[in-house]
């Protein structure tokens, strides 16, 4: 069974607290992401600030590019241990309703499952299945 570290994301762009609004929203416009983690210099995960952060909590709020993401962050997070299986990833998602899962070891930040790696990973499976099936249905009609 496979579990989050075979499919998260590890390539991860992460900002501070005390990185400004428009730094953030020009790394999230140039990595083409929604949401980036928030770390200590030791990747300790303290926080996430999305795209809907950067919105609502921080331009809408009438603040300027030159505030600090701790402003707008959410530090209510859900996150994971690399060893939970991608099934259990998936429902844990689903029912907290996250689009993206920070997985920790040992407090640090590792990696990030999101919602498309989950249907990447369905989808291989599903695959893998129905070649699977047609093989069966072959070596069967075989037999006869």
């Amino acid at each position: 069974m496979k579990s989050v570290k075979d499919i998260m994301a590890t390539d991860l762009t992460i900002c501070k607290l005390d990185d400004e609004l428009s730094k953030v929203a020009n790394e999230m416009k140039n990595h083409d992401v929604g949401a980036i983690p928030v770390c200590e210099e030791n990747r300790e995960l303290i926080g996430m600030v999305t795209d809907r952060d950067l919105v609502l909590r921080g331009y809408a709020a009438k603040k300027d590019g030159s505030a600090k993401i701790r402003e707008v962050m959410s530090d209510d997070l859900y996150t994971a241990d690399p060893g939970m299986s991608v099934q259990e990833a998936s429902k844990f998602m689903a029912e907290k309703q996250i689009r993206r899962l920070p997985i920790v070891e040992n407090g640090k930040l590792i990696g990030i499952v999101s919602l498309g790696d989950l249907a990447l990973e369905r989808k291989s499976n599903d695959a893998a299945g129905q070649a699977l099936e047609e093989i069966s249905e072959h070596h069967h009609h075989g037999i006869h």
